[in-house]
């Protein structure tokens, strides 16, 4: 049975509208809240005739589950709240577990309930998870997380998706054995999104510690980044599949990807093929140091990549971020435009021109970037939250009113959201004089 269902208690069924009242419900929540925090909820609760609690016991009649991540401990284990309401329902107590959805829906939030459907671009994220938006392309790279959707090469993601292989991830890296994760996500299967594609990142990112590959320099190396010494040569052979390898075993496995590197005290062995590489080996040789903020050789990499093919407008756009990331503000500048010089409709390089411009201090350039962005996608919440910021160093008040209202139209949760409200009633701010 699902659990989500919110099968109806033993004396009958219960309508949605009587529940919308709450009225002598006691109501606890568990994991993380994707549409609010839980002192906000319990407000909600309050306001509905109900009553909140902090634990779950004979007299909780509804547990709602969170749909940011999972409900875990740190430990690994299902979250106590949740533990205990089956635990209660199974000896028959009329308790239910839904989803935070459906309990949105119950209260009468339903624009919170649509914001669960939201999708969202790296810097988005970076902002609401507290990763980097390098990390979270990296977990695209590695098939953890799969856009949604991209618009004019701008990828945008399910932010339950990129919560789930953060909080995986984070389990992992803290000691938690992947099979202790693994029974934990089967036992809470029932009332979690997508149980199959939690597996599915549990189980790249805990293969991740097994698998060695040979990379492309022929060195073998985990995919965490270990790097394993061989007392022979590795093989000289040109440019092949990346083979991939179990640590410690001679039989074949499924191939993996690296985006980590640890250097060592030990010598490599020389690199192999490199001289026959083409203009997608570099490019992904680029990457691949770019992720693990190598940016020097990273940079050395996408120009070598671009000698082979300098009508690229994605190595152009690579390259300016390992620039910009190196402090070369004005020479990352310089590639975005050539970037939108060979793609026009390049969406997050005029995004990042404009940032750019506006970081420099010329916020009229910056305004004329970011509409051109807009032009190409009306929507693009990042943008009308840039556009309102420069608008405001000019002083340009109504201009940025708007932006910020129209951005808090797409999106409404996270620190931008806040500082953008934060704008919206506070003074407007002195223009910025140019020198």
């Amino acid at each position: 049975m699902n659990e989500f269902a919110a099968p109806p208690p033993a004396h009958g069924p219960q309508s949605a509208a009587a529940l919308a009242s709450l009225a002598g419900q006691r109501i606890a929540f568990t994991g993380t809240l994707a549409s609010m925090t839980h002192r906000q909820a319990q407000q909600v609760v309050e306001e509905h005739g109900g009553q909140p609690t902090e634990h779950v016991g004979k007299a909780t009649t509804l547990l709602v589950v969170g749909e940011e991540g999972w409900p875990l401990e740190a430990d690994g284990r299902p979250s106590v709240k949740l533990v205990q309401a089956q635990k209660l329902r199974a000896e028959g107590a009329e308790l239910r577990i839904v989803s935070e959805s459906d309990w949105l829906g119950f209260v009468g939030l339903d624009d919170r309930r649509s914001q669960l459907d939201q999708v969202y671009t790296p810097a988005m994220l970076s902002q609401l998870l507290g990763v980097s938006v390098h990390q979270v392309r990296r977990w695209e790279r590695l098939g953890l997380v799969r856009a949604v959707r991209r618009v004019h090469r701008l990828p945008f993601f399910d932010l339950r998706e990129v919560a789930s292989a953060q909080r995986l991830a984070q389990l992992l890296a803290s000691g938690v054995p992947p099979d202790k994760v693994r029974d934990s996500l089967c036992r809470i299967e029932q009332v979690v999104r997508d149980p199959r594609g939690a597996l599915a990142q549990l189980e790249l990112l805990s293969r991740a510690g097994d698998l060695a590959f040979r990379d492309r320099q022929g060195r073998l190396t985990t995919v965490r980044g270990q790097r394993l010494i061989e007392f022979e040569a590795p093989p000289a052979s040109p440019v092949e599949p990346i083979e991939t390898i179990p640590a410690h075993s001679t039989h074949p496995a499924p191939p993996a990807t690296s985006t980590h590197r640890v250097d060592d005290q030990e010598p490599l062995p020389p690199a192999v093929g490199r001289e026959q590489w083409g203009r997608v080996e570099w490019f992904e040789e680029g990457q691949r140091l770019a992720a693990e903020g190598d940016l020097g050789p990273a940079a050395e990499a996408l120009r070598m990549s671009l000698m082979l093919d300098h009508d690229a407008p994605e190595v152009q756009f690579q390259l300016a971020d390992v620039l910009y990331r190196q402090g070369h503000e004005r020479a990352a500048l310089e590639r975005f435009y050539v970037a939108v010089e060979l793609d026009r409709q390049y969406l997050e390089a005029w995004t990042h021109i404009g940032c750019l411009h506006a970081g420099l201090g010329d916020e009229l350039a910056a305004i004329d970037a970011f509409a051109i962005a807009l032009e190409l996608h009306p929507d693009a919440a990042d943008v009308h939250y840039h556009k309102a910021e420069a608008h405001r160093q000019r002083g340009e008040a109504d201009l940025a009113r708007t932006h910020y209202t129209r951005y808090l139209a797409l999106n409404q949760r996270g620190p931008w959201a806040d500082l953008a409200r934060e704008r919206l009633v506070a003074p407007p701010a002195e223009p910025s004089v140019p020198f």
